[in-house]
């Protein structure tokens, strides 16, 4: 299951989650948090589904279907956020929570009240987070520019309540790409890859976020479905559709294309 917005122009949110989904062989089901009017210019527009219709909308599905995993993406409310919290308490489900904010065009997808939200209540439910790293500033307080902050952070996320975190690092510098795992057990894991120079990268953290919950639901542990949807990502990157004229989507189709011939870099803590 996805919890999250509508994108219109299908690069993002909902669409991508389903489109993700789809490609990795597991039936998708959705939960659409809210409306927007966008393209890969930014976003025009965004209407918002009322929490009550929110919860509806998960207990229909949870009625009829077996739901293995759950992923959240664009909440926008502090209200939305309580709703979908106080209704996943109930279930049995693995939950990825991508902290969705600000689109790639700099429209802001979650209130500023919410945070306190999302933080109090969603994390400590949550198996694990995705945080990019301006996510991550905003859900710890902190500047991170060092691997060292990077692992500060992670801490004082752990203390949240979550499971786990990936710190993803595509907003650092370096000719890698690293994104660093953390686990409340105190192990940990990086995976590397190479950074690419593209514009083409609309929808990143919701089909990343989505290629886990799908991996999850398939059975994979945690470890296993974190690495292999940082492959999913990274050729999605790497091979882009190039439409639209501006943050064009990621390719969905490339890691079933491709993936027999690709690796990613683990290091091991």
């Amino acid at each position: 299951m996805t919890i999250a917005g509508s994108d219109s122009g299908g690069g993002a949110g909902i669409q991508a989650d389903l489109k993700t989904f789809q490609e990795l062989g597991v039936f998708g089901t959705s939960v659409i948090t809210a409306l927007t009017a966008q393209n890969t210019l930014g976003v025009e527009g965004i209407f918002p589904t009322t929490p009550d219709f929110v919860k509806q909308q998960i207990e229909v599905v949870f009625q009829d279907l077996a739901v293995k995993a759950v992923k959240t993406g664009m909440l926008f409310s502090p209200t939305i956020i309580e709703t979908v919290s106080d209704t996943l308490k109930e279930k049995d489900v693995q939950l990825v929570v991508d902290p969705v904010m600000i689109a790639k065009g700099g429209a802001n997808l979650l209130q500023s009240e919410a945070v306190d939200a999302l933080k109090s209540q969603l994390l400590p439910l949550a198996t694990v987070l995705t945080p990019n790293i301006p996510e991550a500033e905003v859900i710890t307080g902190m500047s991170i520019h060092s691997v060292n902050e990077i692992e500060k952070a992670a801490e004082k996320i752990l203390s949240l309540g979550v499971e786990s975190v990936v710190m993803k690092g595509g907003h650092l510098s370096g000719k890698e790409a690293i994104d660093h795992v953390y686990f409340k057990d105190g192990s940990y894991f990086a995976i590397q890859s190479n950074r690419v120079n593209t514009t083409q990268t609309h929808g990143t953290g919701c089909t990343f976020s989505a290629a886990i919950t799908a991996f999850l639901g398939q059975g994979k542990t945690l470890k296993e479905a974190i690495i292999e949807a940082k492959k999913f990502i990274q050729l999605a990157i790497e091979h882009p559709l190039n439409i639209g004229h501006g943050h064009g989507p990621t390719n969905h189709f490339a890691y079933n294309q491709m993936k027999k011939s690709f690796e990613v870099v683990v290091h091991e803590s």
